[in-house]
Formats: structure tokens, C-alpha cells, sequence
């Protein structure tokens, strides 16, 4: 199905099913532990255990590696290195080799994998692997590395609209100030985790992964095998945050292992190497300039970043929503990117958006302080209903104010006393902040297979991935809207890549175009129903498990009674995007203390409005936004990757010392979402949400804790230190 023009009515606006709060239908199942995760598929018959050497450096190479005594350890059935492992090639995706040597590219690049009978067996073999390595010197340090940085091209290009510098430089207020944000790690709570086996020259891997698709297409490429050859299966997925979105080396060294040791093999990585081994949140160096006129009009807005990668590897790309969130006729972004052998950086929650925010957002109340208007009304008088930077494009939707007002309303913004420090509740200084919400709507080609049997059971097949964020019951609900069935016969398959390709769970993304998938595929079946009963396809109706056409009215499950019927259908978007701008709006609001004698920072109360298209269901769109606030908290206040600047690693590589927000840190959340359906995104009027609750959440909290303190700190994340010794006297 070719999506090209807008949405007009259609099955899904009966919203008898959809939009509707259903409780999630793998819940059972996960909740009871029969929902068997990347390392529990026990239908592997006797697995053999991998586990993986580390580079011990972080820049160099291997000089030599003795294998002796780990191969004649207890239990050890194979070890894999470059040496022997064959010609291996890279994934698109990927930044550096999955397996490293002789040249060593970053910190915990695997060099190795050893297998054995029992994982302990695996784990005492692979410390009995002696490598000797000739060091190079390395860049660890982005403040260092700045002046290196170069320029980008394509979408991450600078971009600039009138005259920037000459605007900025008249401007009766401005603000010119530098921020940066930390690197932080993914800490979902599923390690990276595959099994490998293999059937003659055909691959099969039970894997952790959020996008099947591209995954199976570099792991074919990596291993140098055809592409039908590898087959890929992850139904469930212990949470991802976009460190699971690419194939990583657990999958790799499980195939590689496998092949040597002629058994299928488990491997997931230990904590410390889902930190140094596999991907994350790359550290930035930002400067924002505003410039007004004295009642607050945006005359100049500037936004410019810093950050750091291997070499090859991309920015993170934290003004992009500058270009679109605020109005201002000269305007001026950039991007410089510093090669750093620092582990790779990539995809995590909200990238670009998430750090990017994190600054802009702030640097709008200290111009609001600066200009003596309230931090809303600053953002609504700079409102826009087209792009800034094309402004013969419409945003297709755009509620940001309405956004910014409910919740106001809702939060008891009118109590907030403007003037930072005068807010006490006995220990505690207390304030409130706001931010902006922002995130782009992404479209992704989709496909599904849907089933229809005799019984009148419905079954949906795609490769798209559950992540923890709802996918089952969503497009469960989608196919039951379309059929006119209820939830219970409804069958949903996942994540597997021997079925139709699908967007993947990644870039907020994943619900509108894998339900939109479903849609089209459903279309098809529809059709395939009434040609099969003799109804005109023009004039149907599917109702409580019927098809009705005229006076007619037949039970759905006699159109199979001759045998299943089975089509498909793949969604393929034309460029209504480009037509218009499809984005995602929210507001944030928070009520923080902080303690006067010790600086501690404790959340008292959020609140998230959100407009992001039509909303598939409440339930579980609410559970991703009350999420990513709460990943937005340890994100502002304690997630920060420590780099040992000399040796290039992250310190803080576990779940003790890499510190994220717990229950005890956590209060009272609410979430709103504004009734609204985009009829320029998909047949289903959806967008994103699961991303959007964690844009501008950290500026929120930076904001009311200036709020309550008068101290401004523009270093994330806001531990004590950076503040105590500057909190008001205690008389």
C-alpha cells in the first residue's frame, strides 16, 4: 500500500479497539516468566557457553596472544580469534569491527571468544588468555579534541537563515552561554544476549535486538554469508533504549563460536561490557546565543555542538530541534564532530533531541529571567505554525502552546514564585521548572502476513519488535479494529525475520508504521473476505466478528471454512513529510527540592502534556512517557559515564557505580495527552510518543532547581557538589 495523500476516513476512526486502554497482552506471559528472552530459548538442544575477551587497551594493537593454557583448560570446546575467525566484513550499521585484531580500535573491542561446556567454564578459560599489546596513544578527552572537530554534511550540516551574526550583535537582550552534557550508558535491564546455531551453511541466532531487519543484513555481511542463509528471532526484548537497535558483538561471537565448536552457544555480556563493549550516549560541548528585543521577540537564535566518535562514526545531533521549535528570523546551527577512541557512540532514547534539549530548553529561562517574563509566556509568544527555518512549510500538527497552557493549568504554574530561593518547606528550598517538548515524527516502510482460519482466530506476522513498550497489544488492537473481532481473537507473532520486514522498535517510529503495516495488510484481507463470500468489497463492513454487506450478514470465520486465508501487505510512505512538517510537541513540568544543608536534589511532582497524533493506547502510551520522565531524571541528576582520560574507558561500568533513577527516587507522575489525529503521518493518524516524554525533561529539572536555589548549573548532570557551597545562608 502506497501512502501518498492524506488519511480520509477508514476503519481505524471507529476507535472501538484502538485508542482504547488495553492492558498489554504479553503481560501474562512476562509476568509469569513464559516469555522466553534472547539467552532462555531452552529449545536449543545442548548448548555449549561463549564468553568474550576484551581489549585490555583502548588504542593500539595485539603484539601476541598465547591461547595454550585456556585451551586446555576444564571444560573448553573451541576459541575463536581474527586469526582464525576467516575474512570478516563490517555491518552498515556499525562503527568499529564486532571482532577486533591485530588492530585494536576501543576499549573491550572483543578479540576473542572461548567456549565451553558450562559458562564458569567459559569464564575461567577466557582469564587464562594472555595478550600482549603495543599501545598507541589515544583521544579521550572531547574538551581536549574540540579544536579538531570538522564539519558535517547532509542533514547534519550547519544550516543558517538571514543574518545570524548581525542580528545577534544589535539584539537589546542577549544570551550567550555554554553548557555541556555527559556520555551516558543505555543500563536497560536485559544484557546483549544471543544463541548461535548452525544447520550446514544456514545460520540461526536467537538474539536481543530491536530492528530486525538491518540486523540480519549486516550480520550476513559480517559472517560473509547470503542473506536467506541467517535467520534472526527475538520476540521479546528486555528493554533497549536504542543500544539493541544495531548488531553487536554477542551475536557475532555466538556464530563465530558455534561454527568452531560445532554446538549452538549463549552468550550475554557481563555489565561492564554492555558499558565499554557496545554503544552509547556520546558527551557534548553546546553554545547557545538568543537575542531579543525588549518585549521578548526572538530576533536571533544560535545553537551550535560539540561531540565525539570513532572514526566514521556520526554526531550527536543535539540542535536539530532548534531549527524547528522556536521562531526567529536569523538563525544559526552547528555541528562539529572530534574523533575520539573513546567506545562507540550511537543511538540512545531521544538522540539529538534528548542532550539538545536538555540545553535549549534552559538557556530559554535564563533568557525569560533575563527579559522578566514568565518562562511560558516567553515560549508562546515564539511560537510558530510553520518551519522556522521554510516557512512555506506547515507543521501538519502543532499544539505546543496549547500544550505549555494545560498544563499550567493543571500543575498550579500560577503559585510559582518567579524569584528564584523564596520557596521553603522546613530543610527544603523549592522550586518549579518548565521545558518544551519536541521530537520529530519518523516513518518507516512496514510490512506485515495476517492470517484468517476456520475458527475466525486472526493472525498477525512481523518481524517488528516488542521492547517492553506495548507492539503486541497495539497491533493487536489494530487488527481487530479492522476485522471487527474482539481482542481474544487476535494472535500476534513477533520479531522474527523469516516474516514480512517491519520498521523495528527505534526512533519513535515503531508504533505508527508497524500498526500502519497492519493496516495494509488488513486492507488486503478485507478484500480477500468479501471476494470469498461474494460481497461487493465497496460496500462491507467488518462488526463483532461479522462481515456485513446490505442486508446480509456472515460470520467472519465461514470466509475460511474452505481453508486459511493468508495475505500481506507492506506500507510505503511517499512525502508527505516533506510537504509538511510532522513533529511531536509536549511540555514538561516539575516541582523540585533541594536540601539547604546538603544540596541533595529529590523530584516532588511531574507532569507531562503531550500532542503526538492519535494515541493507540492510552495505557501503554502512558507507561512509555512516565518511563522516559523517569529516565529523564537520572539523566539530569546522577547518569554520567566517568571516562579515565588516560587509558580511555568508562569507570563506572556497572549497575552500582553508574547510578539511574530507583522507585524511592521517583514521586507522583502525570501524563495528559491532547486529543489529536494526523491525517499526514499514516492510515492509523499516529505518531510517536515513547521519546517525546524524555525531551525536555532534564531541562525541566535544571529549571526548577534554579528555581528553588538560585544557583544556575549548566554541567549535567546536577549533582551536590556543583552547587552547595553556592546554596543560600542558612540563617
Amino acid at each position: 500500500m502506497k501512502f501518498t495523500t492524506p488519511a480520509g476516513t477508514n476503519p481505524i476512526d471507529q476507535m472501538k479497539v484502538v485508542g482504547k486502554p488495553h492492558v498489554r497482552i504479553d503481560g501474562p506471559l512476562k509476568t509469569t516468566g513464559g516469555a522466553p528472552y534472547a539467552y532462555e530459548h531452552h529449545e536449543v538442544a545442548n548448548p555449549a557457553y561463549g564468553y568474550i575477551v576484551g581489549s585490555g587497551i583502548a588504542k593500539g594493537r595485539i603484539a601476541s596472544m598465547d591461547l595454550a593454557d585456556a585451551k586446555a583448560a576444564p571444560g573448553v570446546l573451541a576459541i575463536v580469534t581474527a586469526a582464525d575467525a576467516g575474512k570478516l566484513g563490517k555491518g552498515k550499521m556499525n562503527t568499529a569491527k564486532l571482532l577486533g585484531g591485530p588492530e585494536i580500535d576501543h576499549y573491550h573491542q572483543a578479540i576473542a571468544v572461548v567456549v565451553a561446556e558450562t559458562f564458569e567454564q567459559a569464564r575461567a578459560a577466557a582469564a587464562l588468555v594472555r595478550v600482549d599489546y603495543t599501545r598507541a596513544k589515544g583521544r579521550f578527552d572531547l574538551e581536549a579534541a574540540k579544536p579538531t572537530a570538522t564539519k558535517l554534511t547532509g542533514d547534519n550540516a550547519d544550516s543558517a537563515v538571514g543574518d545570524f551574526a548581525g542580528a545577534f550583535a544589535s539584539a537589546p537582550v542577549k544570551l550567550d552561554q555554554n553548557y555541556t552534557t555527559p556520555d551516558q550508558s543505555h543500563a536497560m535491564m536485559e544484557p546483549h544476549a544471543s544463541i548461535a546455531s548452525w544447520e550446514g551453511d544456514k545460520l540461526t541466532v536467537w538474539t536481543s535486538n530491536q530492528w530486525i531487519t538491518p540486523t540480519k543484513a549486516d550480520l550476513a555481511t559480517t559472517l560473509g554469508l547470503p542473506p536467506e542463509n541467517v535467520r534472526l528471532i527475538s520476540p521479546y526484548v528486555g528493554g533497549g533504549f536504542g543500544g539493541k537497535l544495531f548488531l553487536r558483538a554477542d551475536a557475532v561471537m555466538a556464530a563465530l563460536g558455534a561454527r568452531a565448536a560445532k554446538r549452538p552457544v549463549k552468550i550475554a555480556l557481563t555489565r561492564p561490557f554492555m558499558t565499554n563493549n557496545a554503544t552509547h550516549r556520546p558527551a557534548t560541548i553546546q553554545r547557545v546565543r538568543i537575542g531579543t528585543d525588549k518585549a521578548g521577540k526572538i530576533l536571533a537564535i544560535g545553537h551550535e555542538s560539540w561531540s565525539g566518535d570513532l572514526p566514521d562514526g556520526g554526531p550527536e545531533a543535539a540542535v536539530l530541534q532548534t531549527r524547528l521549535l522556536y521562531a526567529g528570523a536569523n538563525r544559526l546551527t552547528k555541528m562539529r564532530l572530534a574523533v575520539l577512541d573513546l567506545p562507540e557512540g550511537n543511538a540512545m532514547r531521544a538522540p539529538g533531541e534528548a542532550p539538545g534539549l536538555m540545553v535549549l530548553e534552559v538557556a530559554m529561562d535564563e533568557m525569560a529571567e533575563k527579559l522578566g517574563i514568565d518562562p511560558i509566556e516567553f515560549r508562546v509568544m515564539n511560537d510558530t505554525q510553520t518551519d522556522p527555518e521554510k516557512p512555506g512549510r506547515r507543521f501538519s500538527q502543532r499544539q505546543l502552546v496549547k500544550c505549555l497552557r494545560t498544563g499550567a493549568d493543571q500543575f498550579g504554574w500560577s503559585r510559582r514564585n518567579p524569584k528564584p530561593a523564596q520557596v521553603q518547606d522546613g530543610r527544603w528550598l523549592v522550586g518549579m521548572g518548565v521545558a518544551s517538548a519536541f521530537r520529530n515524527n519518523v516513518n518507516q516502510k512496514s510490512g506485515a502476513r495476517v492470517r484468517l482460519d476456520g475458527k475466525g482466530i486472526v493472525t498477525v506476522e512481523t518481524d517488528m519488535t516488542d521492547i517492553g513498550t506495548g507492539s503486541y497489544t497495539i497491533i493487536a488492537q489494530t487488527a481487530a479494529e479492522m476485522m471487527g473481532v474482539g481482542m481474544d481473537k487476535i494472535v500476534v507473532k513477533l520479531g522474527d525475520s523469516a516474516m514480512p520486514s517491519s520498521a523495528g522498535s527505534g526512533g519513535q517510529w515503531g508504533a505508527n508504521s508497524s500498526t500502519a503495516g497492519v493496516y495494509a495488510a488488513c486492507v488486503k484481507l478485507r478484500e480477500a473476505v468479501a471476494q470469498k463470500l461474494g460481497f461487493n468489497t465497496t460496500d462491507i463492513a467488518f462488526s463483532d466478528g461479522e462481515v456485513r454487506s446490505g442486508g446480509n450478514r456472515v460470520a467472519l470465520a465461514k470466509a475460511a471454512a474452505g481453508g486459511e486465508i493468508v495475505v500481506e501487505d507492506t506500507i510505503e510512505f511517499g512525502d508527505l513529510d516533506k510537504q509538511y512538517q510532522q513533529s511531536t510537541f509536549g511540555a514538561h513540568f516539575v516541582e523540585a527540592g533541594v536540601d539547604r544543608y546538603t544540596g541533595e536534589v529529590r523530584i516532588r511532582r511531574m507532569l507531562a502534556v503531550c500532542a503526538a497524533g492519535r494515541i493507540l493506547n492510552p495505557t501503554t502510551a502512558r507507561s512509555q512517557v512516565i518511563g522516559a520522565m523517569t529516565m529523564g531524571v537520572g539523566g539530569s541528576l546522577m547518569e554520567e559515564l566517568a571516562v579515565d582520560k588516560r587509558f580511555g574507558f568508562f569507570v563506572n561500568h556497572d549497575l552500582a557505580s553508574y547510578e539511574v533513577a530507583v522507585h524511592a527516587d521517583i514521586p507522583h507522575q502525570d501524563v495528559v495527552f491532547l486529543d489529536e489525529a494526523d491525517p499526514t503521518t499514516s492510515p492509523m493518524k499516529a505518531k510517536g510518543v515513547g521519546e517525546l516524554g524524555l525531551c525536555g525533561v532534564g531541562a525541566a529539572i535544571a529549571n526548577a532547581v534554579y528555581n528553588a536555589t538560585g544557583v544556575r548549573v549548566r554541567d549535567y548532570p546536577i549533582t551536590l557538589e556543583k552547587h552547595l557551597a553556592k546554596l543560600p545562608l542558612v540563617a
